[in-house]
């Protein structure tokens, strides 16, 4: 079983939770398999991979907090913007990092806002990456 440190839980996390966004058909567990398994992927039989609990507790938080997540941010977004204006890997990195902040004992707030902004470097641009620090960070304690 391949050992994933905390940085790629957190991009397989935001993976999970993007291929769920964009094909609501998709199970789970087969989101998990794919995610997990892309390093296999010329290879002739994938072995199934265990799912690294802090991952399941990732997924699992967002998918199940997404409408308190979505309250919180609210407030922060462009004045007269809505949630379903953001480009989606940027309203994932930003659940994702918002429920890491809120409820992991594991990483402090600091740690879960530079994570989320290492997943905005690589999967938005330059202009999302500030946008996603700028909401963030109001969360960050002091």
């Amino acid at each position: 079983m391949p050992n994933f440190n905390r940085h790629q839980i957190r991009q397989a996390a935001f993976q999970v939770l993007f291929a769920l966004n964009a094909n609501d058909t998709l199970e789970l567990a087969d989101a998990y398999q794919a995610v997990l398994t892309m390093d296999q992927f010329d290879a002739e039989e994938v072995e199934e991979v265990a799912v690294p609990d802090y991952l399941a507790f990732l997924v699992t938080g967002v998918t199940e907090h997404q409408a308190e997540l979505d309250a919180a941010l609210t407030p922060y977004l462009k004045k007269g913007w809505q949630l379903s204006r953001l480009a989606k890997p940027d309203l994932i990195i930003l659940r994702l990092g918002l429920f890491e902040m809120q409820n992991s004992t594991e990483a402090p707030d600091k740690v879960a806002l530079n994570e989320a902004l290492e997943l905005a470097k690589q999967f938005t641009d330059d202009q999302e990456k500030g946008f996603i620090n700028g909401v963030l960070s109001k969360f960050v304690e002091a």
